[in-house]
């Protein structure tokens, strides 16, 4: 083992207390916001930093998710994550792999028709104008097509399957496997990895996505899990609604109501919670895939 020198020393010191911090100022806000989310009315009431709760309830998350607004929208938030991971995957998948083709005519310039619309773009205006003739607006599917073909994606992909060897393919020919045999056979199973990152990346895209439904929507029909929570930290209005409606049905009795502040907490918690869940399980995709092909011999 090698010993360390005193600079070397100072400066594994200030690393660590450098990155503890960083995790410190990541961490605490997130727990203050969930220790006031499970707080009374009273307990609301308290400034400062807040790390566990004084008088714990669950009056807020009850409130909410008693709310039928809130359930829809987490199902349009999955109908959608579903819709855009299956489009976008199978598609840029496809565009990658037909454009890593050797024999295939023309490759640059397809790439570089792709490559060009991402300098060139209509603006809010000319979208709205076109979804609306395609008859888009208050329609589903303005959540999806859209997003279908995404060339960052696409690069990613191109570039990952660059780096499969060419003799898989060549020996999958010669025991006569057909084009789209070796496509779903070989390049889709060794390609998950990349895959996996890709559709992390989406998922958090797509949950995070509220300025779709804001501009091309009306109505609740088709609110998403991110436009509920921008309108509850806009609205004050409807916080108190819920409030009102949750003591009339009896679902909370008017001294244990809560009040817009840990109702405002509830809902970022709730919105925030599924994708946290989830990124540890593919976090190990996630580096892979992105370092993958970042080394060339």
């Amino acid at each position: 083992m090698i010993k360390k020198t005193l600079p070397e020393k100072i400066f594994y010191c200030f690393n660590v207390l450098l990155l503890l911090s960083l995790c410190a100022t990541i961490i605490l806000p997130y727990i203050h916001v969930l220790m006031v989310a499970l707080n009374d009315t009273a307990a609301v009431s308290f400034h400062g930093l807040l790390l566990w709760p004084r008088q714990f309830t669950l009056v807020n998350f009850q409130t909410l998710l008693n709310d039928d607004s809130i359930i829809r929208a987490f199902t349009v938030t999955l109908m959608r994550i579903g819709g855009t991971l299956a489009l976008v995957i199978s598609l840029n998948f496809m565009a990658a792999y037909a454009l890593t083709r050797k024999g295939l005519p023309h490759r640059k310039k397809i790439v570089m028709f792709f490559f060009i619309p991402q300098y060139i773009s209509g603006g809010l205006i000319p979208t709205y104008i076109l979804f609306s003739a395609l008859g888009l607006l208050n329609n589903f599917w303005v959540y999806i097509l859209p997003a279908g073909f995404s060339f960052y994606y696409f690069i990613l992909l191109r570039t990952y399957l660059g780096t499969i060897p060419d003799s898989l393919e060549e020996s999958a020919r010669i025991d006569g496997a057909s084009e789209m045999m070796i496509m779903l056979r070989i390049y889709l199973p060794l390609s998950l990895p990349m895959i996996a990152t890709m559709a992390l990346m989406i998922t958090v895209g797509v949950w995070n996505d509220w300025a779709t439904t804001l501009f091309f929507f009306r109505g609740n029909r088709w609110n998403t899990l991110a436009y509920e929570l921008y309108r509850v930290l806009q609205e004050q209005a409807r916080l108190q609604e819920l409030i009102r409606e949750a003591v009339r049905l009896g679902q909370v009795t008017l001294a244990a109501a809560t009040t817009t502040e840990g109702l405002r907490n509830a809902q970022i918690i709730i919105s925030t919670l599924p994708i946290i869940m989830v990124y540890p399980f593919l976090q190990k995709y996630f580096i892979k895939g992105l370092l993958i092909g970042g080394v060339k011999e």
